[in-house]
């Protein structure tokens, strides 16, 4: 059974005309599935059906475990993730008037410490579009929520070993993208200030998670995550992705419902968290993103920017640039 599962006739119930058709766009965060019993098809071709309904000139792409390397090391394989998104990069170029992948975030096994320079220097070498690695934290307790590969616990932020690992991104000058639920933000405070050296971008709004026993408790949920929040903000060195959060497991139940959500449904729904994130970071620390395919199960793409473009209205002309481009483009140093 899949894991998240996309509808397009579902979709296709709720259309909109594009808000901003001009405003200039990165999304930071997407991913590319080939056919998989977790993960419905997902490839260049629907990244730019979907894409073409705003104007999206950049992507980076978010590892998740696709195109490994079939034999060597085993903590070699995941270059070929790289690899395998390099050539699709290369592919996308023949296109040049649709969105185009301008970095290339794959993963590497940080728990290796400082021997893991071999792979990240492997994934260098692979792709100049690499800009570093994500190696999901995400664990809780229940059942209802998934746990990342190999996780014991919710500490991999504190694992010495994880550290040793962690250090020689800063080192090589490569950036982090976190990935965790929000009761585990004040690990990741802990990491960010022990590693200052180290750009991290926190994934998804930080996941505000509303499923299994967390069901029911939105308005205590969002006190912790807001305080936890402001506390991660203190590190200059950190950064947050806005979106993620039309996945099942932050308990909004868009994907059950008859019909998907509109634009307006989701910024009366969700606005206060995006609003929130943006005051205690900043719109220059802030990045929109659309966490494709995998929202998708929930909202359709044209919808979900528009939802965005309305939750920005209120900002500047510089902050929504920003937020709608230039923090990406800054941060994973897209040309």
């Amino acid at each position: 059974m899949a894991l998240v599962e996309v509808r397009q006739d579902w979709l296709a119930q709720v259309t909109e005309e594009t808000i901003e058709p001009a405003r200039r766009i990165v999304d930071p965060h997407h991913h590319f599935f080939a056919q998989t019993t977790e993960f419905p098809l997902y490839d260049l071709e629907g990244l730019w059906t979907d894409t073409g309904t705003h104007r999206v000139e950049q992507t980076v792409y978010l590892q998740c475990w696709e195109g490994y390397r079939t034999d060597g090391p085993e903590e070699m394989k995941a270059v070929g993730e790289t690899e395998w998104v390099a050539g699709i990069a290369a592919q996308a170029r023949q296109r040049p008037q649709a969105a185009q992948i301008g970095a290339i975030m794959a993963t590497a096994e940080l728990r290796l410490g400082a021997r893991v320079r071999e792979v990240l220097e492997a994934h260098v070498a692979a792709s100049s579009l690499f800009r570093g690695i994500r190696q999901i934290a995400a664990w809780d307790a229940s059942d209802a929520l998934f746990a990342g590969e190999g996780l014991k616990d919710a500490k991999l932020y504190e694992d010495p070993a994880f550290r040793a690992g962690f250090a020689v991104l800063g080192q090589m000058g490569l950036c982090f993208d976190a990935y965790h639920y929000h009761p585990q933000t004040p690990y990741l405070t802990a990491l960010a200030r022990a590693y200052p050296e180290v750009q991290i971008v926190l994934d998804h709004l930080g996941t505000p998670v509303g499923i299994g026993p967390y069901a029911g408790h939105q308005e205590e949920i969002f006190g912790q995550w807001l305080r936890d929040l402001t506390e991660l903000a203190t590190c200059p060195n950190v950064s947050m992705k806005l979106g993620g959060l039309a996945m099942p497991w932050n308990g909004f139940g868009f994907e059950t419902a008859a019909k998907p959500p509109g634009s307006d449904d989701l910024v009366k729904r969700q606005a206060r968290y995006y609003h929130a994130a943006i005051e205690v970071f900043g719109p220059a620390r802030c990045m929109f993103e659309s966490n494709f395919p995998v929202d998708k199960c929930s909202v359709s793409y044209a919808v979900l920017w528009n939802a965005f473009k309305k939750i920005a209205a209120g900002y500047s002309e510089t902050e929504k640039d920003n937020l709608f481009r230039g923090t990406a483009t800054r941060f994973y140093g897209l040309k």
